[in-house]
């Protein structure tokens, strides 16, 4: 007796496009929130920090593998982490008090950007 038939009745709806962005958006919550436990965990030497760093990278990679079923890889993942990547710099400016400079914002000017372009972008689901 075989399990595929069972399995293939199984199916998730894929979520809407709303969702699809919702979920992105907490994803690079988690994601900002894994590098800000990375940060205060001394290497892995302190375990709160470090159990929360990789909780929170978990629940990360799980949201974002939900965002891939309706937003294709070379969009979903640019903009879950270049999200990441500017959340955290502008928390690490805000909230941990290192320096901005000139570059440093034009870097995130430009990782925001990209993003802004990759959503005008349209979207291929096919070949």
């Amino acid at each position: 007796m075989s399990i595929q038939p069972a399995l293939e009745q199984r199916s998730e709806p894929k979520p809407t496009p709303a969702s699809a962005w919702w979920l992105v958006s907490l994803a690079i919550c988690f994601e900002i929130g894994d590098v800000m436990g990375l940060n205060f965990s001394e290497g892995f030497s302190l375990l709160l920090p470090t159990a929360l760093a990789l909780a929170a990278f978990a629940t990360a990679l799980y949201l974002v593998s939900h965002v891939m079923k309706w937003l294709p890889v070379s969009v979903a993942y640019p903009i879950w982490t270049g999200g990441g990547t500017a959340g955290v710099a502008a928390l690490g400016v805000l909230a941990l008090h290192e320096k901005a400079g000139v570059w440093k914002s034009l870097g995130v000017v430009m990782v925001m950007a990209g993003i802004v372009l990759l959503n005008v972008t349209p979207v291929n689901h096919g070949g």
